[in-house]
């Protein structure tokens, strides 16, 4: 589980630069009210700055070769936890949404005490679970837009190829959110979650047990 997700985190950022690449050459889509647009996806300032701008072809080629590397190894994570039992772990129980608001309310020092968890709190096991629906999902839509004509039932799944577009750039925004979030999360864990993560397993401090001084009393008997 830990090689699935150490390799996934380059293919998915591989994944969203070259997906900027090809949707710089249509990038259609802003945040607009009332006919006033506050917020375009995204400023020229945006592609110069990260030398996006005129790289449609080079996206395109590494977006769909490094489609292949992020099914396969999702596709390997998935498997695994199911095989292996892990998700039981992982799937959201029937009281995982108001623990979820609980360890928010902890995580924001709001209330002291963190409600129960097992190897994965309430917020995790939906946070986790979405990532792998989400990926399922930009698989879907992906393969809806690369291939509207051979995919025409995924494409009519999804609600036709525009909407298949919306969906597929709404969930590119989740991750980076995701990415943020994450990243946030196991920084404040501090230094020995990360290391759990890469090892396996977490290293504790014990407290050296004090040494007995044996005590001499001459009234007593020597033991036979």
């Amino acid at each position: 589980m830990r090689w699935t997700h150490w390799v996934n985190f380059p293919i998915l950022t591989i994944m969203i630069w070259s997906g900027m690449l090809i949707y710089w050459a249509n990038d259609e889509y802003s945040i607009t009210l009332f006919g006033h647009t506050f917020f375009s996806f995204f400023p020229q300032g945006f592609y110069n700055a990260f030398n996006i701008t005129h790289r449609l072809s080079e996206g395109m080629a590494f977006h769909f070769l490094f489609m292949w590397a992020f099914a396969l190894n999702g596709l390997a994570y998935v498997l695994y936890t199911i095989i292996s039992g892990g998700w039981r772990e992982l799937v959201p129980q029937k009281n995982s949404f108001k623990q979820a608001w609980l360890v928010l309310l902890h995580d924001l020092h709001i209330r002291k005490m963190a409600p129960p968890q097992n190897k994965y709190n309430a917020a995790q096991r939906i946070a986790y679970t979405s990532i792998i629906v989400m990926g399922f999902g930009s698989l879907i839509t992906g393969l809806a837009i690369y291939k509207p004509v051979q995919f025409n039932y995924l494409t009519w799944l999804c609600g036709g190829y525009h909407f298949a577009r919306i969906l597929h750039f709404a969930l590119t925004i989740g991750y980076v959110f995701f990415f943020l979030i994450h990243i946030t999360q196991v920084i404040l864990a501090g230094w020995n979650n990360f290391r759990s993560v890469i090892s396996g397993f977490e290293v504790i401090k014990v407290k050296d047990p004090e040494p007995i001084t044996p005590t001499h009393n001459t009234d007593e008997k020597p033991v036979q």
